[in-house]
């Protein structure tokens, strides 16, 4: 018997391969899915069935691509937005057998319309689960956002409340596999921890403590959450079915000379903010590599061709799976090398970064043209502010730049520098000259204000 999960690093995005007598079941695999079919295979396993929880919007869903490539069966909740085409229907209380396992579905909207929630059985045991694919109704530590029908916002807040509870129906005993971890776009409040159980969750998951259904209606509806462009593009490929990601993983090796000249929509240097602000080629935004599936969404839309600049190789590849793993892949190539290039004399842009006594003194000046920009998000500005910032959150930046000054003056800032230079970044990118970066900018600030 298996059961084994298979993390994504940046989505914090986790399937699970389920095995047991030869066969076995995939719970929402990402696009690029050979890793199951391989570790299947090891185990000396088939993979039957497929089963997705809802219809994801932050990650290419790889069941299609797993099912041409398996002969497995896809099995998908009711009442999508549109119809899932590669995928069967299944509702509340069908059962799936898989070797000496069962997997019994649950009908859990309020995420999603379509979402569904897997118990897991022992048939040697029938009478208890012992495990329930969650999805993104119930999370370690946090539930599901329920803001993708804002039309009907309380609604899907009381039936994620219903299926909850359908869930905690299930028994403490139960251990939870939810579909993401601590990171994702999906929640809030999430754990580090990746496992727990029902009653764990029953006893201690903030969320879980609300005992009146409209409490939790109007808790869910308060919640402020942000919807990057790229959304409408997942879920339009996870209805469609999204193509088989590129063969090799692995961007074109490009010289400084073919870099100048491969015509690509963005120049994305992947380095740490740090070397970016430091010297970066002129027109590269900032995109850390570790903050490109929180990020990238923001800025670069289907389509649109990219061409990276790292530190060394291995970040090529990483950040070229995370950019696979979300669809925006046209990739035509990446440049290792900024650092000797600027040592052969190739000209430069830096990006000054400034410290808390400086902001200190412009703010106190009432500085003529310039602007703090606080770039972090809503809730981080209502629990702690800089009195006389202004506030733009960093993805918002992607269009908000159009109403902005090129002459005016910002210093950028979030919590630690690190979003505020990818804000920096792509103002440069645009053309924005006159900006710098409160280095440690809220941290600083609180550690200086104590």
């Amino acid at each position: 018997m298996l059961l084994e999960k298979i993390k994504t690093p940046g989505l914090a995005h986790l399937s699970y391969l389920v095995g047991s007598g030869g066969q076995a079941a995939v719970i929402d695999p990402r696009r690029d899915c050979a890793i199951y079919v391989e570790k299947a295979r090891a185990q000396g396993l088939e993979i039957t069935h497929i089963f997705e929880t809802h219809r994801n919007e932050d990650l290419v869903s790889g069941a299609p691509i797993l099912a041409e490539m398996t002969g497995a069966s896809v099995l998908h909740g009711p009442n999508p937005e549109q119809p899932i085409v590669y995928a069967q229907t299944v509702r509340d209380g069908d059962c799936f057998t898989i070797g000496q396992l069962e997997i019994r579905v649950l009908e859990t909207p309020g995420h999603t319309d379509d979402h569904l929630a897997y118990a897991l059985f022992d048939t040697a045991y029938p009478d208890k689960a012992v495990a329930v694919f969650t999805g993104d109704a119930l999370f370690v530590g946090d539930v599901g956002r329920t803001d993708f029908y804002p039309d009907r916002d309380e609604e899907v807040a009381g039936l994620l409340y219903d299926s909850l509870q359908k869930i905690l129906a299930l028994g403490d005993q139960a251990i939870i596999h939810p579909a993401h971890g601590a990171g994702s776009v999906c929640g809030s409040g999430m754990a580090e921890r990746e496992f727990s159980s029902v009653g764990h969750e029953r006893l201690n998951n903030p969320r879980l403590q609300f005992t009146d259904r409209d409490a939790f209606i109007r808790f869910k509806v308060s919640e402020n959450h942000y919807q990057p462009p790229y959304f409408r593009l997942m879920e339009r490929l996870n209805m469609e079915g999204g193509t088989a990601p590129p063969s090799v993983i692995r961007p074109r090796s490009f010289s400084l000379q073919q870099l100048k000249s491969c015509g690509a929509d963005h120049l994305i240097d992947i380095r740490e903010p740090m070397a970016y602000a430091s010297g970066h080629l002129p027109g590269a935004m900032s995109l850390p590599v570790s903050m490109i599936s929180a990020f990238a969404g923001w800025y670069i839309h289907e389509g649109e061709s990219l061409a990276l600049i790292a530190s060394d190789e291995a970040q090529l590849a990483t950040a070229m799976e995370h950019l696979v793993r979300i669809a925006l892949d046209n990739v035509l190539g990446g440049y290792v090398g900024v650092v000797p290039a600027a040592a052969k004399g190739e000209k430069m842009q830096q990006t000054p970064m400034i410290d808390t006594s400086e902001v200190e003194a412009r703010l106190k000046n009432d500085t003529e043209g310039w602007t703090l920009l606080d770039v972090r998000d809503a809730d981080e500005r209502d629990t702690v502010a800089i009195e006389g910032s202004q506030h733009i959150y960093v993805g918002h930046l992607n269009k908000c730049w159009r109403e902005l000054d090129k002459k005016h003056h910002y210093t950028l800032m979030c919590a630690s520098g690190a979003r505020a230079t990818i804000a920096a970044g792509w103002l440069a990118s645009q053309g924005f000259e006159n900006i710098d970066i409160y280095l440690g900018s809220m941290g600083a600030w609180q550690a200086a204000h104590k």
